[in-house]
């Protein structure tokens, strides 16, 4: 087949970048023809957070990657879409997570689609934002519309998805991170990011945003912390602050946890991410809402245990008492379950039931499940 993917890949950065790549190595090594259509412009600098929206480092030489669409430019939509109806791709692959796609994404589509061949599928991240704007459910329509087969990874996300469109949807689950790596020895990793290896860390990672719960988790360290539970423990924050940052800094300093709060305040490149989640003992994720987390899949591919709230499609991932636990989303709710983390044998075994776990995740699968999705709607 002739596949062309559209969204991130290099050189933006992050999971949505790696996963677009992963896939289409992934159609590559099924003896299909894949191209990937970038950003000229991703995101406006006023309305991206962070530092940097791109890595230096050299292009993938196994990918073909073109940057040739502009967000902003309706001209460039026109021309992409144009281009792609003539090139006569089987289908078309988008990748979708936010409504500030929809317009741009929406518009190539349509055009794509004008040519009675190509087929639009789209792996869906999110359906409603996690910060909500007036503009949202109308660009979600344009785009959800345009599009002729949906691969999602939570329920929640297929429920939202029910109440804007009828085309046929499958699920697959978010896949491993397999280009991080493979663990590495604990005192290593310790000693790459300078760690002291006789403490013992809980580690939270990624992006900061509020809707991430990294406040409930300051509380909750805080309450075991006044109850004496985290002698010899130490909590790593490692991310690049999406949000302001100083309300965080501020919680730190009155709950008095500057010496137990180990800040990274950056983004983390993929070649460090292995050292995270080998010096760790778990991984905690509060977050207060979420549909999936690549996260998840992170601590999958290095059998790292997790503490999840019960929010979204987070339970559907981690099963409670198999590879970690889900609890309610309040400091109090985390708090047990970190504590819970290092009782007994816990952590032993949970670390050899992600073995198990982990083999349903596999980007054979994801592939497999997409054209499967074709098949269904290549006749309509």
């Amino acid at each position: 087949m002739k596949i062309t993917i559209v969204g991130p890949a290099h050189p933006y950065r992050g999971g949505l970048a790696s996963i677009l790549e992963i896939l289409a190595r992934t159609f590559q090594r099924r003896g299909n023809e894949v191209d990937i259509r970038t950003f000229t412009l991703q995101y406006p600098s006023l309305l991206f957070p962070g530092k940097s929206q791109t890595v230096t480092t050299p292009a993938p030489a196994d990918l073909h990657i073109t940057r040739c669409v502009h967000t902003m430019n309706p001209l460039n939509w026109w021309r992409v879409g144009r281009q792609l109806g003539r090139e006569r791709p089987d289908f078309v692959l988008m990748k979708y997570w936010t409504p500030f796609m929809a317009p741009c994404f929406g518009t190539i589509a349509r055009l794509a689609r004008r040519n009675g061949h190509t087929k639009v599928l789209c792996q869906i991240d999110n359906v409603e934002p996690h910060e909500h704007h007036l503009i949202d459910r109308p660009f979600n329509r344009y785009f959800l519309h345009s599009v002729d087969g949906f691969i999602y990874m939570s329920e929640q996300v297929h429920r939202e998805l029910a109440a804007y469109t009828s085309a046929p949807a499958l699920f697959s689950p978010h896949p491993l991170f397999e280009n991080f790596g493979e663990r590495v020895e604990r005192t290593e990793a310790c000693v790459r990011l300078g760690l002291d290896p006789s403490q013992r860390y809980v580690l939270f990672f990624g992006l900061i945003r509020d809707y991430k719960g990294l406040d409930l988790l300051l509380d909750a360290w805080a309450q075991l912390k006044r109850s004496g539970r985290t002698e010899g423990r130490r909590l790593i924050v490692a991310g690049e602050f999406y949000t302001a940052r100083e309300p965080y800094l501020q919680r730190i300093a009155v709950h008095g946890l500057q010496e137990e709060v180990l800040l990274h305040d950056r983004f983390v490149p993929d070649e460090e991410v292995k050292y995270y989640f080998s010096a760790a003992d778990f991984v905690v994720q509060p977050y207060k809402t979420a549909t999936q987390s690549g996260v998840t899949q992170i601590a999958y591919q290095f059998c790292v245990p997790m503490v999840v709230t019960d929010v979204g499609g987070l339970a559907e991932i981690v099963p409670d008492g198999r590879v970690g636990y889900v609890c309610a989303p309040t400091a109090e709710g985390v708090a047990a379950a970190i504590e819970r983390m290092y009782e007994g044998d816990a952590l032993d075994r949970f670390r050899r039931n992600c073995v198990g776990e982990r083999r349903r995740f596999s980007w054979e699968e994801m592939c497999n499940r997409i054209t499967e999705l074709y098949g269904l709607v290549g006749g309509r």
